[in-house]
């Protein structure tokens, strides 16, 4: 017998397990690099989630506040007669309110120099509301009542950092005296900041008054909305799943059905609401801007997302469930109704959430059927008026809102993004809570 290592054949080089060679600590050095690389990454993230927040939670939360002029009037039978008898209603209204807060100043003490149209540039259309308030109130004629009313756009901004003295220009909305009564006014505890209801509960005041617009109308608007799309995507999405996932033949025509799906989940939400314009506007003549048009559109943009994650949630259901229950002699349908459809309840109520919530947040199929150009300014008038009344959408009033000139406006437009994510992320959360709840593990 020869002995090999007597004849030159090298031998391996005797290692350790508990000693790192040169390949082990490249690899080890790789995976590190790896790590680094994901933990920066979701630092990223993280960072600019809070950049975002932070900002819109600054630029929004001063439009759930305003600022309100605090006045004890009290409105006479006579008064009341006189103004109603002139064809300028609201300009003798103000009259009396003008010399209401002249009143109340002098009681307080202010010494400022000031005139009646300085006390209109400060409360600008205080006239209406009161002249509003008698003629639904006519029981309150002859006793005192504390009116809080809105100051104007541009006092609200002097207020809330928007104006100051040195960027400010006289004009007829606003002079640099009437800077000097309202800092009378505030000293006095005559004007003051408030909590905002009229933004969560009003409607929308036009593009002349951003101090009165508010986002309560749009809610109701994309309330009825959602409505027919739950109504509507919910049954036909899950039925169109379960054929396709348990009773559908494989063949090419089914294959073709599945890549259009896959492929409609990914088309721009803009190309529905042209559709959504020629076939139920245009052909089916249904009310324009109407929430029930746009429940038609945002349907039509969301069920390909609920098709697509109730077949996921089907799929998961293991076959033994199926095998089972044909073994005991049930039938196709029962397997799946019975068995099946109550397993993969949860990812399917997980899925419609998710596709609820992301057609809530569409503003581009609402801008080609009307409802941005269309100014909500009040509540529709009953159940059925809901789905047909023009009407608006959060994320189509948040857009108008952004689109004009007033800073107010602008302000407004924050205010309604975070009433949107509050919105989404509730809807996001019941879904996360749901799926949690009723799921089960194999």
């Amino acid at each position: 017998m020869t002995d090999l290592s007597s004849q030159g054949v090298p031998t391996a080089p005797k290692t350790s397990l508990f000693a790192n060679d040169a390949n082990t600590k490249r690899r080890n050095a790789a995976e590190k690099r790896f790590r680094a690389y994901g933990i920066t990454a979701i630092a990223f993230g993280i960072f600019f989630l809070i950049v975002l927040a932070v900002t819109i939670v600054r630029s929004g939360l001063p439009a759930f506040t305003q600022t309100v002029v605090s006045v004890d009037f009290t409105l006479t039978e006579a008064e009341f007669a006189e103004a109603e008898g002139t064809l300028f209603k609201t300009k003798v209204y103000s009259g009396f309110f003008n010399k209401a807060l002249v009143k109340r100043l002098e009681e307080r003490g202010v010494e400022v120099e000031f005139d009646e149209a300085a006390i209109v540039r400060i409360m600008g259309k205080a006239g209406s509301t009161i002249r509003e308030f008698y003629r639904e109130n006519q029981d309150k004629l002859g006793q005192p009542v504390q009116f809080e009313l809105s100051a104007s756009s541009r006092v609200d901004g002097y207020f809330k950092g928007r104006v100051t003295r040195e960027a400010l220009q006289d004009s007829r909305f606003l002079q640099l005296s009437d800077l000097d009564l309202v800092d009378a006014l505030r000293q006095a505890g005559i004007i003051k900041q408030a909590f905002n209801w009229n933004f969560i509960t009003g409607a929308d005041s036009g593009v002349d008054n951003p101090g009165g617009a508010g986002i309560g109308a749009s809610v109701v608007g994309s309330f009825f909305m959602m409505l027919v799309v739950l109504v509507l995507s919910l049954p036909i999405g899950v039925a169109a799943s379960i054929y396709l996932e348990e009773f559908a033949p494989q063949n090419r025509f089914t294959d073709l059905i599945e890549v259009n799906i896959s492929n409609l989940a990914a088309v721009p939400s803009i190309v529905f609401g042209i559709l959504g314009l020629a076939v139920f506007i245009q052909f089916m003549h249904l009310p324009q801007s109407a929430p029930l048009v746009g429940g038609l559109v945002l349907t039509l943009m969301t069920l390909p997302t609920i098709i697509i994650s109730t077949r996921a949630s089907l799929k998961a259901v293991p076959p033994s469930i199926r095998d089972a229950a044909l073994g005991v002699g049930a039938s196709k349908m029962q397997a799946v109704f019975h068995h099946v459809l109550p397993l993969a309840a949860p990812g399917i109520l997980t899925g419609t959430i998710i596709g609820l919530a992301q057609a809530l947040g569409e503003t581009a199929p609402l801008l080609l059927i009307g409802m941005v150009g269309f100014v909500a300014r009040g509540y529709p008038e009953g159940f059925a008026a809901g789905f047909t009344e023009p009407n608006s959408a959060m994320p189509a009033q948040i857009y108008t809102w952004a689109a004009r000139a007033d800073p107010g406006f602008y302000e407004k437009a924050w205010g309604g993004i975070i009433i949107l994510l509050i919105f989404l992320l509730t809807m996001n959360i019941i879904a996360i809570i749901l799926r949690r709840r009723f799921e089960r593990r194999w």
